[in-house]
């Protein structure tokens, strides 16, 4: 219990240091303002930059391998991109689905489905364009994790069947179904042809890179898709389609998942051992891969930065520390001729440096906290508990670094020759 007493009285000599010399304790604390400033806008700004590109791409899905004609990025240890080679591989077919879909073990579900852009939809005078027309295959809603606000996403039946029934997207159909019609039941027209609507997506909002969203599309069953394009025949110059195929958690990396996908379509696809694959397992993560990558340079940056900061503030705090041990010395003799030991007069210092350092931390987070509220378009910029805990941590430490040396300077002090001082 005097331990603690004794801690506490350390913590208010300390406090008492500090509003007496006010004026030199703000200009000390400038140094470790701006470098918490420094590092921490960066990182705040980083981790928003970094999770905004990633919500961006939420749209290809998660834990998914897609089976397609071209990769997302060049394949092995190429430098470029071989477009040349990939142009003379056939398009993914509706039959190698169908295959994957037989044999697959270590799927959670499986899709096929293709894309055309550009598209008019029209429900008697309303009408809306430039529309993704998307037509997909049982599974497509679990690839996508697709959220449905109205009405229910299509059945087996309609799938197989190939039958005119359609999903849209939640512009889509509050252009064509204004004043808050119930758009299930209803009819829309596409290129002639009649679906009726069973579902309506979840609004999902601008991305901040413009990257497709749900709301501008409509989904129709994958073979009624194929009544509209040429598509799923494997052949070079139709509509490319895309397999997807989603993992299990337990599929650490889908290792397992990506390496019987290969075997199966090699052998689908009647490969030789040394004839390279003429299609492309695409991975999301892959291109995560190569923005996180990036943002790690910035990050580093910003701690380059920062550190110069730090460390002027750090010597500016250790210089101060210095004079207040010289002023305080006949202080710290008197305190130790009245019996005070000298880890008391080591915490008194070394609180005092660790305030000073603390109160620049918090003055550097909040102005980091104050540009979160500058409007940058579709970027949302958060500061998040993890960078304020880092930018403390990083305050403290240099406090307990500055402080440590007078600290133990004025802790050793012989009692007798400080009372003299």
């Amino acid at each position: 219990m005097k331990t603690v007493l004794q801690i506490l009285e350390s913590f208010r000599f300390a406090w008492k240091a500090l509003r007496a010399n006010l004026l030199r304790t703000i200009l000390s604390l400038l140094g470790v303002t701006i470098g918490i400033f420094a590092i921490i806008s960066v990182l705040t700004l980083v981790d928003s930059l970094e999770k905004n590109i990633k919500d961006s791409l939420n749209f290809l899905g998660t834990g998914v391998i897609y089976v397609e004609k071209w990769p997302f990025l060049p394949e092995a240890d190429d430098q470029e991109y071989r477009w040349w080679d990939f142009l003379a591989r056939p398009n993914t077919s509706y039959s190698d689905y169908r295959f994957l879909a037989a044999n697959l073990k270590h799927q959670s579900a499986i899709a096929i489905f293709a894309r055309r852009g550009d598209i008019v939809v029209k429900r008697g005078s309303n009408s809306i364009g430039d529309i993704d027309l998307a037509g997909g295959s049982l599974g497509y809603d679990e690839i996508f994790e697709m959220k449905i606000s109205q009405g229910r996403f299509f059945t087996g039946d309609e799938i197989e069947a190939g039958r005119n029934v359609a999903v849209l997207g939640y512009e889509v159909a509050r252009a064509l179904f204004p004043n808050n019609q119930d758009p299930i039941g209803g009819e829309v027209k596409i290129r002639n042809l009649k679906y009726r609507v069973v579902g309506v997506i979840d609004r999902e909002g601008q991305s901040f890179l413009g990257t497709p969203s749900n709301d501008y599309t409509v989904i129709v069953p994958y073979q009624s898709f194929r009544k509209l394009f040429l598509t799923g025949t494997g052949r070079r110059w139709e509509i490319s389609s895309r397999i997807g195929v989603k993992g299990h958690e337990y599929d650490v990396g889908l290792v397992e998942l990506e390496n019987e996908i290969r075997g199966l379509l090699r052998v689908r696809r009647g490969l030789t051992p040394k004839t390279p694959d003429n299609f492309a397992l695409n991975r999301p993560e892959a291109i995560l891969n190569v923005i996180g990558n990036l943002f790690d340079v910035v990050s580093l940056a910003g701690w380059i930065i920062g550190g110069f900061s730090i460390l002027v503030g750090g010597f500016g705090i250790a210089n101060i520390m210095f004079v207040s041990v010289k002023e305080r010395t006949a202080i710290i003799g008197l305190q130790k001729s009245l019996g005070a030991k000298n880890y008391f007069i080591l915490f008194q210092f070394l609180f005092e440096a660790i305030f000073l350092s603390l109160i620049g931390g918090l003055a550097g987070l909040t102005m980091v906290y104050l540009i979160t509220f500058i409007p940058l378009g579709s970027l949302v910029v958060a500061l998040t508990l993890k960078n304020i805990v880092l930018g403390l941590g990083v305050a403290s430490t240099i406090g307990i670094v500055s402080g440590f040396v007078p600290a133990l300077m004025a802790a050793r002090m012989d009692p007798v020759e400080a009372l003299r001082a």
